[in-house]
């Protein structure tokens, strides 16, 4: 079973959207597009966490894919991260696109979550996500995900397509792998933990204004 694995660029407050410049996803009046810019540090490892799809077969949603096929073929063919991307396999989740014309690119047909588990079973390559928030976000609820690369940037938007949405499936992360430039961008690495366990610390028997605030929660009164 071969792994499906997300990277992506965050604001400090969740926001994925448009981190690369203002004409990138301007959609519901985002207009901080290009909020990653200044940012940039030679001591960030690209490859390392997968944003260049090297090795590896793409998983794109719609939006994120046209913004990529209107930009990485029509670089000079010795950029390196277009060279990576146009040669790569890539699958592409759409209910509105029939036909695709960047190179090695596929429609995935059907139910995007069966089409994902029938890839992860396919042999070859670890799959790779790029952008595509709302992809990202029907497979974490189903699951499928096996790698978050995210990297956190030290800006607040306040607005805008969230990594993790109302619609997340609660569950806990572990830290495999931590590091943060010199500018201050956090770049990190996890895998699925499981279950949340939720508790509480030990603390006194309580009193009972304690008492009194939980009877108002119980009755939707606080």
């Amino acid at each position: 079973m071969r792994k499906l694995i997300v990277s992506t660029f965050a604001s400090l407050d969740g926001i994925m959207q448009a981190p690369g410049g203002p004409e990138e996803d301007p959609t519901g009046g985002f207009n901080l597009g290009g909020w990653m810019f200044g940012y940039a540090d030679e001591s960030m490892d690209i490859a390392g966490s997968g944003f260049d799809g090297k090795d590896r077969e793409l998983v794109l949603g719609r939006r994120t894919y046209q913004i990529f096929e209107a930009y990485w073929p029509y670089q000079p063919d010795d950029h390196p991260i277009a060279k990576t991307l146009n040669a790569a396999k890539k699958y592409v989740a759409s209910r509105t696109l029939a036909v695709l014309h960047w190179n090695n690119s596929t429609l995935l047909h059907g139910d995007v979550v069966s089409a994902i588990i029938a890839l992860k079973a396919q042999p070859g390559p670890d799959l790779q996500i790029i952008g595509s928030g709302n992809l990202i976000q029907t497979l974490q609820a189903a699951s499928l995900i096996d790698e978050y690369n995210v990297w956190t940037f030290p800006v607040v938007l306040g607005r805008g397509k969230r990594l993790f949405s109302e619609t997340a499936k609660p569950s806990a992360l572990r830290l495999v792998h931590s590091q943060v430039s010199p500018i201050g961008v956090v770049m990190s690495t996890y895998v699925p933990g499981g279950d949340i366990r939720p508790g509480s610390f030990p603390s006194a028997e309580p009193s009972e204004k304690e008492l009194a605030r939980r009877k108002l929660m119980a009755n939707d009164m606080w």
